[in-house]
């Protein structure tokens, strides 16, 4: 059975609310934008990104800035207390400074990916949905609800199940093994109806699944009656911090051929976020 602003499709575990991201000027036409700083921020989300600590030549290449100028910054942030360097030259994020990389990540995000799920939940007439990887939690940061009177709902600030919610598998399958077993480990390995996987072996297989075809379902896995279709965002070095959704009655999931047209845009949808991510 449908349920009109009901229990999200995503989880219902860990509900918060939080702030809108305040409005961001123009950089070109802002006299007081900082480079040297965006910089920073940025090398901040490079590292929070990556799937293990990187070498000085690694994020020169994806700062586009000269090895010169990246070890200088390096060092800064370092001398800071926000990097550690390993005895081999690689640089990762200092211990509690996933929260402040995460904060700069959710504002850009939202910026780019709200107004492109208000188009893809417009063309679809469902609720669409975005979530982003925390420290130790994958969490639901936007969303847009179906225009029908009939429909699954969502809330922001939802904790997602990595092993239940379309949006936590299409994250945690891209993840290190390190990283996927802390996001299982905080959250916890749930049932939530009898579609639910807990058995660890499926659950390995179907996040294998997830990766080799790049979309996540949920099908009746969190809620009754309630179909979740996530793709994930890619990174330019391939990595996965977020995802994206559309959650539907099953009654209105309809043929297989609606479903590749569900797939198809969810999949134009993050192409187009990680382009304008690039591209900010």
């Amino acid at each position: 059975m449908a349920i009109e602003r009901g229990p999200s499709l995503e989880g219902a575990r860990g509900a918060r609310t939080k702030a809108a991201a305040p409005a961001v000027k123009s950089r070109d036409r802002d006299q007081y934008f900082s480079r040297a700083v965006a910089k920073a921020l940025e090398t901040l989300d490079i590292l929070q990104a990556a799937n293990g600590p990187m070498a000085l030549n690694e994020v020169a290449q994806r700062l586009q800035l000269s090895k010169t100028s990246a070890f200088r910054l390096l060092r800064t942030l370092e001398s800071s207390g926000c990097l550690t360097a390993s005895e081999w030259g690689k640089y990762s994020l200092a211990p509690g400074m996933h929260s402040v990389v995460s904060t700069q990540t959710v504002a850009r995000l939202l910026r780019t990916g709200i107004p492109l799920m208000q188009q893809l939940s417009r063309q679809l007439r469902e609720t669409t949905s975005l979530a982003a990887l925390f420290d130790n939690r994958i969490e639901v940061i936007a969303v847009v609800e179906s225009p029908q009177p009939i429909r699954m709902s969502n809330i922001v600030g939802h904790i997602l199940p990595p092993n239940a919610s379309s949006l936590g598998k299409a994250i945690a399958a891209f993840q290190n093994e390190e990283r996927r077993e802390k996001l299982l480990r905080s959250y916890g390995v749930y049932r939530f109806t009898d579609h639910t996987i807990t058995n660890r072996t499926e659950l390995d297989r179907e996040f294998a699944r997830v990766r080799e075809q790049k979309f996540a379902t949920d099908l009746e896995e969190s809620v009754a009656d309630g179909h979740c279709f996530g793709v994930p965002i890619f990174g330019a070095a391939g990595e996965v911090g977020a995802a994206i959704s559309v959650s539907l009655p099953k009654a209105r999931v309809g043929d297989n051929d609606n479903r590749k047209a569900i797939l198809t845009a969810l999949r134009a949808t993050a192409d187009q976020i990680a382009s304008d991510l690039r591209g900010a």
